[in-house]
C-alpha cells in the first residue's frame, strides 16, 4: 500500500534494481524478501512462487498480437494455478470481470475487442499496466512507465498508480521524472553511482535532502 519512486541519472542502475526486486536477477550481495521470506534462500520452486507474486511494467510496451482484452486476461491465465490470490478472482469473479476492472482503471473499457497492434504507444502502455494489476500482485514493479507518453496518458497511469496503491499493493517506479516522483511517491530514493544515498518521505528528500549528492542531483547539476 505505498508506492517508492526511484529517482537518479539514467545509466546508474534503476533498471537493474528493478530487474533483481522482480526476483530476475540475483543480486551479488544483500538479500531481498517477500513477506520475511529471503527469495535466494529458497529453492527454484518457491522462488518461482514469489516471483508470481510480483509484476512489472517496462518501459516500453510488449503485446501480442491478439485483442486488448485478451492480453489482459493472459497474465491472469498463466498465475491462475500459482496464485491462490488469482484463484479466488477466477472462482469469484470471473475472467472477464477481472479484464474489464482492470481496462476500466486505465480508460480503455470501450477497446476490449480492438486489436493490440492498432493502439497507440501510450494506450499500449496502458494495456500493460492493466495486464500487471488484474491479477493482484502484491508487488509492482514500474519502469519508466510514461517515458515518451503525452500528458493525457501520463495523467492516466499516474491515476491507475494510485489505484494500485488504494489496493493495497505495493508500488516502485523507477523514473528520470522527478515531477513525477513527487506527484505519486509516498517515499522516495535517490539512486546515484555509488548507490543509494537515501531514502525518504518524498516532500523531505525533494525540500530538505540530507545528502549533499541528493541537493545537487535534484538541483540539475550533474552527478555521477
Amino acid at each position: 500500500g505505498e508506492v517508492v519512486a526511484v529517482i537518479g541519472p539514467s545509466g546508474v542502475g534503476k533498471t537493474t534494481l528493478l530487474r533483481t526486486l522482480a526476483l530476475s536477477l540475483e543480486p551479488d550481495g544483500g538479500t531481498v524478501t517477500l513477506d520475511e521470506t529471503d527469495a535466494w534462500a529458497v529453492d527454484e520452486t518457491e522462488r518461482l512462487a514469489l516471483r508470481r507474486r510480483v509484476g512489472m511494467v517496462f518501459q516500453e510496451a510488449s503485446l501480442f498480437s491478439r485483442s486488448v482484452a485478451r492480453n489482459v486476461e493472459y497474465g491472469l491465465r498463466v498465475r491462475r494455478s500459482w496464485s491462490e490470490r488469482v484463484a479466488s478472482v477466477f472462482r469469484l469473479n470471473g475472467a472477464a470481470d477481472a479484464v474489464e476492472e482492470s481496462l476500466e482503471v486505465v480508460g480503455l473499457s470501450d477497446k476490449t475487442a480492438q486489436p493490440a497492434d492498432s493502439l497507440s504507444g501510450g494506450e499500449a502502455q496502458r494495456v500493460s499496466f492493466a495486464r500487471a494489476l488484474a491479477y493482484e500482485p502484491d508487488v509492482l514493479l514500474l519502469d519508466e512507465p510514461t517515458s515518451d507518453l503525452d500528458p493525457r496518458n501520463t495523467a492516466v497511469i499516474e491515476d491507475a498508480i494510485g489505484e494500485a496503491r488504494d489496493r493495497g499493493i505495493g508500488v516502485v517506479v523507477a523514473t528520470h521524472d522527478m515531477h513525477q516522483a513527487e506527484r505519486v511517491a509516498d517515499r522516495v530514493g535517490v539512486l546515484l553511482g555509488d548507490g543509494l544515498t537515501e531514502v525518504g518521505p518524498a516532500e523531505r528528500i525533494f525540500e530538505s535532502p540530507t545528502d549533499e549528492r541528493t541537493r545537487k542531483f535534484i538541483a540539475g547539476e550533474l552527478v555521477y
